[in-house]
């Protein structure tokens, strides 16, 4: 009988026939757009296609170089869906309009930021060490649109953005970066302290009062973004992002109760004190009478046409560049999802949605496999980042949820939701090389500390190591957080 051979394997060519079939998927759709505008293979074709080819394949060629035991899918996945936005972007441009090759560029510079990540990185422990300096990055961020000078102003009644020169950029995408960053180090660092303190009031445990300071900070935070930034969407990422980790953490339901509690009244409150949070809701509700309609702020004419546009497109859709999604407000942003329900129909719409949801799996299945507590925090986090992202913009497009202005990951127009994303994308990257790369057992040497103990000091809570430890031991134990 043959041994099995425990040593893992890189499964890079696996990525690149994937890769292969990614590119085939957007060129081809974009060539499909070009067919429907007279267009069809010309320069402009083969010099954006060739671009994206290359940026693909040299980001293949550096996880070969970088990290060979990443996983392989997470790179096609992610190349399929930003092919596919950049072909509806580009068939949603009207004549004069460059939308399509401003996101082409912001591709690129995306994928060399995620390059850059991956080639500088070389163990995402290490972001541990920046646990409270995250935290203050990410009130900096936030601030940044507030800030005279380089504020962008209040631009489709939010204030999220700031300004450099005709540029304009939304900090509050890298901010849910740095904010699972800082979530993750400290909640792997005071697990036990959030765990165990506490007191029980009938089946539910409740942390003590100073345990539930970062609670509550998230929750001014998410309260301060809807109130002084009018922003619904990042309000709603930013406090599920850490409800969603320390209940991870910690396996207590207790928190989702304090959380959705905490959320629920603050979201109330805002409903009857503030008027854009009002209109947006009850631009949910009554979307279909006249009065709602036709309003020009708060309105739901962006739903309604939506809606229409997907019903026009039934099961299969009318097939790219012959619908008319052009019709819907923000059809290349906002509403993207509804512009490929239209001209994709039922089945193609399924299909992104597959797509993501496989590219949350292979994030969530990084985070099963990486062995330490950080790692495995961090790379949820992530993962249901995304994840909350579609749910969250693909439930306003129904109507199943209010309409929020957050942007589908990778589809919609904008440089700064794509750079954020990709560079979620390279953290994953390397979270998952190190789940799935072989464990170091190299004897120590005398006086040696493993590489972990260095990158990241032990707290004085946590329980000792456990003897005989390797070089990839983790910087706590496995057992801190269950997934």
């Amino acid at each position: 009988m043959t041994p099995i051979d425990p040593t893992p394997r890189p499964r890079r060519n696996v990525e690149l026939v994937l890769l292969v079939l990614a590119l085939a998927v957007g060129i081809g759709a974009n060539a499909l757009v070009g067919v429907d505008q007279q267009k069809a293979f010309d320069t402009d074709f083969w010099f954006q296609s060739s671009l994206l080819a290359v940026a693909a394949l040299a980001f293949h060629l550096v996880l070969r170089f970088r990290a060979k035991y990443a996983d392989p899918v997470i790179l096609p996945l992610v190349v399929a869906l930003n092919g596919l936005g950049l072909a509806m972007i580009h068939r949603l441009d009207r004549v004069g309009e460059d939308t399509g090759n401003n996101q082409l560029r912001w591709t690129l510079v995306a994928m060399a930021v995620s390059i850059a990540v991956i080639w500088f990185l070389k163990d995402h422990r290490i972001l541990r060490r920046f646990t409270y300096i995250s935290l203050a990055v990410s009130a900096g961020l936030l601030i940044l649109p507030l800030v005279p000078g380089i504020s962008a102003g209040e631009i489709l009644g939010a204030r999220v953005w700031i300004r450099f020169g005709s540029m304009t950029f939304q900090p509050g995408e890298i901010a849910k970066i740095t904010l699972a960053i800082f979530f993750a180090g400290y909640l792997s660092s005071n697990r036990d302290l959030i765990l165990l303190a506490g007191r029980k009031v009938g089946p539910i445990q409740f942390p003590r009062f100073k345990d539930m300071g970062p609670m509550i900070a998230a929750w001014l935070v998410s309260i301060g973004v809807l109130i002084f930034q009018r922003d619904l969407g990042s309000s709603i990422l930013f406090f599920g992002l850490f409800l969603v980790m320390i209940y991870v953490a910690t396996s207590r339901i207790s928190w989702v109760i304090i959380g959705v509690g905490l959320i629920a009244a603050g979201g109330f409150v805002a409903s009857r004190v503030f008027s854009h949070v009002a209109l947006r809701i009850d631009g949910w509700i009554n979307a279909f009478t006249d009065e709602v309609y036709g309003r020009e702020f708060g309105g739901s004419l962006q739903i309604v046409e939506g809606l229409f546009g997907m019903a026009n497109g039934g099961l299969v859709g009318t097939g790219l560049g012959q619908g008319r999604p052009n019709l819907v407000p923000f059809a290349n942003s906002d509403m993207i999802i509804a512009s490929f329900g239209e001209e994709l129909g039922l089945i193609g719409l399924f299909a992104i949605v597959l797509m993501y949801l496989l590219l949350f799996t292979r994030g969530f299945r990084a985070a099963l496999g990486t062995r330490d507590a950080f790692g495995k925090l961090l790379a949820t986090g992530l993962s249901f980042a995304i994840a909350l992202q579609c749910f969250v913009v693909i439930g306003g497009v129904t109507r199943l949820i209010p309409l929020t202005g957050l942007t589908t990951p990778f589809l919609a127009a904008g440089g700064s939701s794509l750079l954020a994303n990709w560079i979620i994308v390279g953290l994953l990257l390397m979270i998952s090389h190190s789940a799935r790369g072989p464990v170091d057992t190299t004897p120590l040497a005398p006086g040696e500390e493993p590489d972990a103990q260095k990158a990241t000091p032990a707290m004085p809570s946590k329980p000792a190591a456990v003897p005989g430890t390797g070089r990839n031991s983790p910087d706590a134990p496995t057992e801190a957080v269950k997934l």
